[in-house]
């Protein structure tokens, strides 16, 4: 965890000519959120896709297959990512539907900078396909 950010930036270095896309979770991006700081420093106009769903998605689903009833240390009281990214000095927006998402996308790819923009999903959509309480009703 933690890899997408700092490989956006690094695939921008490489490709400057390319569109760098980094797509995360909440949790993921926490962890190397500084990173942000970097590609405005060196003016990469990276674009990161932030899934928000105030958890560790993928240690929830492995806790609540295993062990039902006893889920720990999942749970993220997060920053508000798009001050945190206009702090940093990037392009920061949020969206909360999904004919927001097209607008955003094309503001922040013209923005010329570093972008995130933060996808606020439902954490009972623990996934595309599967949903917390069919992970609580298969135990």
């Amino acid at each position: 965890m933690g890899y997408g950010l700092p490989a956006a930036v690094a695939a921008k270095l490489v490709h400057p000519d390319r569109i760098a896309l980094c797509f995360t979770g909440d949790g993921d991006f926490v962890m190397s959120s500084p990173e942000l700081a970097t590609a405005v420093q060196y003016e990469l106009p990276i674009l990161v896709l932030l899934v928000n769903n105030g958890m560790y998605a993928t240690i929830r689903m492995h806790q609540e297959r295993q062990f039902p009833g006893r889920v720990v240390g999942t749970d993220l009281s997060n920053p508000d990512f798009v001050e945190l990214a206009r702090a940093y000095g990037a392009h920061g927006e949020r969206v909360e539907r999904t004919q927001q998402f097209e607008g955003a996308f094309e503001r922040s790819l013209a923005s010329g900078r570093p972008a995130v923009v933060e996808l606020v999903v439902d954490p009972e959509r623990i996934s595309p396909r599967v949903r917390l309480s069919e992970l609580r009703g298969a135990s």
